[in-house]
């Protein structure tokens, strides 16, 4: 097949860029291989700290019975206008504080403050546990340096097409970029919200911190798990990915939310990792660093691949454009591998998984151009004045949205 000249002058870079793209992502994949969690007899109580706001009653119902089941003491951190939530957290054997204050980071707050364990657990209040997540994730914790520990997390519930890509994501994210920074450092960049572990004399002694946060003078109102994280690593502790401490939550299955929620996720990335880029600790951790430099640089390059397929389209270059195609379908293939060994007939959302991943990388461009804004988009709690404020009344209900 003979190509235009011009299709030379464009595919070269393109290929030498997918090179260094394939040689960026072996570095993380082969320490990625080599993780193994811990194996201990390691125990000590735990307490679950608990946001709790607009949540669905059946959800939450089963994540406050998987949490007991976990024989850990539970403290659930009620927004005063969920009457729903209220009224189920009622029929169990938990701590129940209602409070009026809006936002997240003073209901973790007020959460960790009111235990009296060692460790505490800042799970969402849509995420189920297995049984065993409260004896694995202490294994690390025999380590004095260990401050925070994650799981492992995959979508529960639903099956439709934006759950089956989310949790293709999940995947490749727990075996891939958190495996190689657990192995190469032993320094996550972030704990999931949906369930962390952390020494609670640790929280306690930045909570100032974390809940005085702010980003180019605005007050940081979402974030709370990235910051958390970073405020551990900062002081010289380290964290930790324990991928035999399995958890699932509900992710969203319609766009718009969708949308919303990565909207919010990747200004709250692209605030943390700058800021840690521009400080001294970070670069005691250089796979970490590297990993934060990585994933700002793929937002940029990830969208070349769709702007040369569209150009060839467009000038009808259809066996390239074909080539181009079944490469996408391969090399995704062989990243979600271990996604695929678990769920096989993901193999045929791998184009759809492409095409979400182009979404998302335009998503974290707006993010970056955006990055000084602060609203949750999810929850009824914003930023003004410098000051967060609820969006709506108490009293007003829209049960059911996603954190």
């Amino acid at each position: 097949m003979t190509l235009p000249f011009y299709y030379y002058v464009l595919g070269t870079p393109l290929g030498v860029l997918g090179l260094v793209r394939w040689g960026c992502w072996l570095v993380r994949r082969i320490p990625a291989v080599l993780y193994k969690p811990v194996m201990n007899d390691h125990r000590l109580p735990i307490t679950v700290v608990v946001p709790v706001y607009q949540e669905d009653p059946e959800i939450f119902a089963t994540a406050i019975e998987s949490w007991l089941a976990n024989r850990v003491d539970v403290i659930l951190v009620i927004d005063v206008s969920d009457k729903v939530c209220q009224e189920v957290a009622d029929r169990y054997p938990a701590r129940v504080l209602i409070t009026d204050v809006p936002g997240k980071r003073d209901a973790l707050r007020r959460g960790w403050r009111a235990a009296d364990t060692e460790l505490v657990a800042l799970v969402d209040s849509d995420t189920i546990w297995a049984p065993d997540v409260a004896d694995e994730v202490c294994k690390p914790f025999a380590d004095p340096r260990i401050g925070g520990v994650g799981t492992r997390q995959n979508v529960y519930g639903s099956t439709g097409f934006l759950a089956r890509i989310t949790d293709m994501f999940l995947d490749h994210r727990y075996f891939d970029e958190n495996a190689s920074q657990t192995l190469l450092g032993q320094a996550v960049s972030c704990l999931s919200g949906r369930t962390a572990i952390y020494r609670r004399a640790l929280l306690l002694e930045i909570e100032d911190e974390f809940m005085h946060e702010t980003f180019w003078g605005v007050p940081c109102l979402s974030g709370d798990d990235k910051r958390l994280t970073t405020l551990i690593l900062e002081r010289g502790h380290l964290t930790y990915m324990q991928r035999t401490a399995e958890v699932w939550s509900t992710f969203p299955t319609r766009w718009r939310i969708f949308f919303r929620q990565r909207l919010r996720w990747a200004r709250n990335t692209w605030r943390s990792d700058l800021r840690a880029l521009s400080r001294r600790w970070v670069w005691r951790h250089p796979f970490l660093a590297y990993t934060m430099i990585d994933k700002g640089v793929s937002s940029f390059t990830l969208l070349l691949g769709p702007a040369f397929m569209i150009h060839s389209l467009v000038n009808g270059n259809w066996v390239f454009a074909a080539v181009l195609a079944l490469w996408w379908q391969i090399s995704r293939s062989a990243k979600l591998l271990p996604h695929l060994r678990r769920r096989p007939s993901s193999f045929f959302f791998i184009p759809g998984y492409v095409f979400v991943s182009w979404i998302m990388a335009l998503i974290k461009l707006q993010a970056l151009c955006t990055i000084r804004r602060q609203r949750w988009l999810t929850r009824q709690v914003a930023v003004e004045n410098g000051e967060v404020v609820r969006t709506e009344q108490p009293g007003s209900t829209a049960q059911g949205i996603p954190a």
